[in-house]
């Protein structure tokens, strides 16, 4: 979500950039918080001193106009055409891929073909067992660097089901590579598969994934979801 996809309140024109880009830097900021609270030592004091200081932070962005994403964004960045070779992730707010999200990854992002790849390091708050992935973790990798492969069959659909087989421990701290492309569809079933790699001479297989998207009408979507309150689409995975 950019700035120019939001409503009440939301500038516009010259101001949607400096705005994206100011909350592009905020949000790495967020996450590199998260990542030196988790992943370092210090004493009490200076853990009180911290909190006092976000408690700050977070009553002057609750002050702010209340943001809600402009349905047309959603159909549109579903039905995107990604270029060969290196893109970015167009909707700022996304977990896991968005630039400004608190809760990303930062995933260097390349279509290859059909294939999609997400070059990525998971980081101190990322940890499960010790020095190594929370499973939770690779699982929303997939499922998020799944979504891409819409842009390549030309289709909005969402996660209907998602498996994950882990064949080793993730590693943190490591230049990892996440592999994701298109099987085949049956009715409203797109079918996708994925696996996630050491990036390195080794390859090392961390785990492998499948997942069936299920295929809505982009137009019905948009219009359901500019409606208050309106019912999220059926998804029926059986179909």
């Amino acid at each position: 979500m950019t700035a120019s996809d939001t409503t009440g309140g939301a500038p516009t024109d010259g101001t949607r950039d400096e705005l994206a880009r100011a909350r592009t830097r905020t949000g790495r900021s967020i996450r590199d918080l998260t990542h030196a609270f988790v992943g370092r030592e210090h004493p009490v004091e200076v853990i009180e001193e911290i909190g006092r200081r976000l408690d700050d932070a977070v009553a002057t962005l609750g002050t702010g106009t209340p943001r809600s994403r402009d349905p047309h964004s959603f159909g549109d960045h579903r039905r995107a055409a990604y270029p060969e070779g290196p893109f970015e992730c167009t909707a700022d707010d996304r977990p896991i891929s968005g630039a400004a999200s608190p809760l990303g990854l930062d995933p260097d992002l390349r279509r290859v073909g059909d294939t999609i790849e997400a070059r990525v390091t998971l980081r101190a708050a990322h940890e499960g067992a010790p020095g190594r992935s929370h499973g939770g973790v690779v699982a929303a990798l997939f499922d998020d660097i799944f979504g891409f492969v819409l842009g390549v069959v030309g289709e909005t659909a969402f996660t209907g089901r998602l498996t994950v087989t882990y064949r080793a421990g993730t590693p943190l701290h490591q230049p990892l590579v996440c592999r994701v492309w298109p099987l085949s569809r049956e009715g409203r079933k797109l079918l996708m598969a994925g696996t996630l790699h050491t990036d390195d001479d080794a390859q090392t297989l961390l785990a492998e994934a499948d997942a069936t998207f299920i295929i809505v009408d982009a137009d019905q979507l948009i219009a359901d979801a500019g409606r208050q309150n309106a019912p999220a689409p059926h998804l029926d995975a059986t179909r």
